[in-house]
This record gives structure tokens, sequence and C-alpha cells, in this order.
């Protein structure tokens, strides 16, 4: 009996030491495990370039675009006579004077949003206008990513 009391025994003790050495490679291999890669967006800034306003025609000074992406808004106000107003934008090589776009070209009040893109430069802008007060900005995008973050990070 006694040698069959140590078959046991030693058997318990095998299966005991497998049991736990599978679960020391478990955490073991679970630790050595490349941490998560850090998430980042991309995002896009609007970076102001100029802002311009007033009645009649205008010439803008240089300003330089460096991604070549811009967005313009613009309002109308102060119509007289009724009816008669007009407002052009006319983006420019602020090197040689050509035209490279005409951006907006509305009849009476308004206002809105224009975005157009081309060749990083300096560029322009040429005002045409009647009968109506004018203001409008020009902003140009600026691309990037955020701040790389672990995920499950907290931002505090």
């Amino acid at each position: 009996m006694p040698g069959v009391a140590n078959r046991l025994l030693s058997g318990c003790w095998t299966t005991r030491a497998a049991i736990a050495g599978l679960t020391l490679s478990a955490v073991l291999s679970g630790a050595c495990k490349a941490p998560p890669k850090p998430v980042q967006k991309e995002v896009v800034i609007w970076k102001n370039l100029g802002a311009w306003s007033g009645r009649g025609n205008a010439q803008t000074e240089s300003f330089f675009g460096l991604t070549g992406a811009l967005r313009m808004h613009w309002h109308t106000t102060n119509e007289s006579p009724r009816g008669s107003g007009r407002f052009r934008l006319i983006l420019q090589s602020a090197i040689s004077g050509r035209d490279l776009q005409e951006t907006v070209n509305e009849q009476g009040l308004g206002e809105g949003t224009v975005y157009t893109a081309d060749d990083p430069r300096a560029f322009q802008i040429t005002v045409d206008s009647a009968n109506l007060d004018w203001s409008f900005t020009v902003e140009e995008a600026v691309f990037g990513k955020t701040a790389a973050v672990r995920p499950g990070a907290s931002g505090r």
C-alpha cells in the first residue's frame, strides 16, 4: 500500500507542477507582449491669414499659403441702390498678378464660405465690387496629428 500512496502523491505533485508551469508560462507570455500602439487622429486646424473689408474695388496685400488649401468666409451688406450690388473675389498669384481662380461671384446681398486649393505660394486677392459693403477672411488648412495617446490612458 505504501507504493500506491507514493504513486498517487507523486502523480498529484506532477499535475500541480504542470498546472503551475502552464500558469506561469501564460502570465509571462502576456507580460512579454508589445504594448498597444499609441492612437493618433488626423486633424485640420484653420490658421487665419487675413481679414479685409471695404466698399468698391480693392486688392489685398500679399499673403503666403504654405499648404495651398484655403477657406474664405465672405459677407456683403448695405446694398444701395437695391438690386445693383456685385461682389467678386479673384485669387491671384502675388508674384505675377495672374488670376488663379474666381472664388466668389455674387449679385446682391449674401454671405458664404468657399474652399479652394492651389499650389503653395504667395497669394493676393482682387475684389471686384459695386454698390455694397463687403468683408471677408482667408484661412489656411494646417494638417497634423494629435499627440499619441495609449488606448485606455486617461488625459488627466
